[in-house]
């Protein structure tokens, strides 16, 4: 059995698939960008406020289901560059406790949607 979950405070899916999904002991956080959802304006030029964004988009969804970062047990990272690597990490790391951080891989893409810079899916335990 599995369980959508939906927030107002992430931004709205714009396809065929929910912000995440609770399946036995996991939730699957879809990838998100830096659409912030109160005013639908997306945020790409500056790389901290962008990663900042996004970070807070999966908290959001994190805390519709009272998770916190402490149950991500992964993490998936896209970069449109790869120079933006240190800005992001820096960001992101901040929202972690180091010491209880999660598996991760970070990868540059060719592209991503809405010509965003970065792109961040999470796997957490409920």
């Amino acid at each position: 059995m599995k369980k959508i979950i939906k927030t107002e405070n992430a931004p709205e899916p714009i396809g065929p698939y929910n912000q995440a999904v609770i399946a036995g002991d996991y939730m699957f956080i879809s990838g998100q960008i830096a659409l912030n959802p109160k005013n639908g304006k997306l945020i790409t030029d500056d790389i901290n406020m962008e990663t900042t964004q996004v970070m807070e988009n999966l908290k959001a969804i994190l805390d519709e289901s009272s998770l916190t970062f402490d149950n991500v047990v992964k993490t998936t990272i896209f970069l449109s560059s790869m120079d933006n690597f240190s800005s992001v990490n820096e960001i992101y790391g901040s929202y972690l406790d180091k010491d209880n951080a999660p598996a991760r891989e970070t990868v540059e893409v060719s592209k991503l949607p809405a010509g965003v810079n970065v792109e961040i899916s999470m796997i957490a335990m409920l």
